[in-house]
């Protein structure tokens, strides 16, 4: 009986010991300041025809804001667990402010209470702390009412240049500004291939000021027509360049005994325009490639040139030769006078 109620002792001893640590952890409450962590962004509205934006101390609209530092307050067990989370890139700090819940429905200009939202946002509520204070304190917001309106249908490829495309139906409606005259479907390589075997389903999207993007509630048909109809024959004036191995660095020139007649060679091609201006872009059309084995040659070398096609065309079928074989460069390659500094002498 004696050692039970020794044991019924010991057990309310650590239990009152483990009580009073718990209570001193959540007495005990720990600062922690998140320094341009926190990204205050606009949730699509219900209502399709606000648009909200933030305006910049320059005057400048932006879609989001990057806040310069939040302070938060709690429990250091929480504290400790936040900060663990932000070090390690799994802190969800992406907040975003509903224009209706939080009555930014009018048209105007105005200024938004940052730190009122942040105490009251619900992911910052689940990390357990309370938020001190914030900075900047306010934000200036933009409320602009868009119009619907119907929009012909533009398709892209990847960097923005107009790709031939039918598309069904050829127009879609959506709530616009007055700036934004069509509305775009983006097609990657890999779509624009498929595009050209059958009809893709898209989404198309309009582009509004300052670099805001809204998907359009239509989605569009998109075929493509095949690469050898939209290929044209083009001519391009030629421009070499070497290209070897660290091997030969500093060991050897070239000299071209028919450097005239590939500085007039004439590359033709076949290629869509974008195609063709991409190429037209690149420092060298042409590629002589010389090999480490060449400064042994003793005799005159003859190589053909490699085209320099600008590679992602290339994998869509947009840019070939002509048919018409590269031309043949007629080369030596001549070794450099070794110096005491190339061969390690004083």
């Amino acid at each position: 009986m004696g050692k039970n109620s020794i044991y019924g002792k010991l057990s309310i001893v650590v239990f009152l010991t483990v009580l009073i640590w718990v209570w001193a952890d959540l007495a005990q409450d720990e600062r922690l300041t998140l320094s341009n962590v926190i990204t205050l962004s606009v949730a699509r509205s219900s209502d399709q025809s606000l648009w909200l934006s933030f305006v910049d101390e320059s005057g400048a609209v932006r879609p989001s804001m990057v806040i310069d530092s939040v302070d938060l307050k709690g429990p250091v067990s929480q504290v400790t667990d936040v900060d663990r989370m932000r070090n390690k890139g799994e802190l969800d700090s992406a907040l975003f402010l509903d224009p209706v819940r939080e009555g930014l429905v009018e048209e105007g200009t105005r200024a938004f209470d940052v730190l009122s939202f942040l105490r009251q946002n619900d992911t910052i509520r689940q990390l357990g702390l309370t938020v001190e204070s914030c900075e900047p304190r306010t934000l200036i917001i933009q409320v602009r009412r868009l119009a619907e309106r119907p929009l012909l249908v533009e398709c892209i490829d990847e960097n923005g240049v107009p790709l031939k495309a039918e598309v069904e139906p050829p127009e879609v409606t959506a709530f616009v500004t007055d700036e934004t005259v069509v509305a775009k479907v983006r097609l990657s390589a890999r779509e624009q291939t498929l595009a050209r075997e059958s009809a893709i389903e898209k989404t198309p999207f309009v582009e509004l000021p300052a670099g805001q993007r809204r998907d359009v509630s239509t989605s569009v048909r998109v075929t493509l027509s095949p690469a050898e109809d939209v290929l044209r024959d083009e001519n391009v004036q030629a421009t070499l360049g070497f290209c070897f191995s660290p091997n030969l660095q500093g060991r050897c020139r070239v000299e071209l005994l028919n450097e005239m007649d590939l500085a007039s060679a004439i590359i033709k091609i076949k290629a869509t325009p974008a195609a063709r201006e991409a190429y037209e872009q690149q420092p060298f059309k042409i590629f002589l490639y010389i090999l480490d084995e060449d400064l042994q040659a003793t005799s005159v070398i003859t190589r053909r040139v490699e085209f320099n096609f600008p590679e992602e065309y290339v994998q869509r079928g947009e840019i070939r030769g002509a048919g018409d074989p590269a031309p043949e460069a007629r080369f030596q390659v001549v070794p450099l006078p070794t110096t005491p500094e190339a061969t390690g002498g004083s």
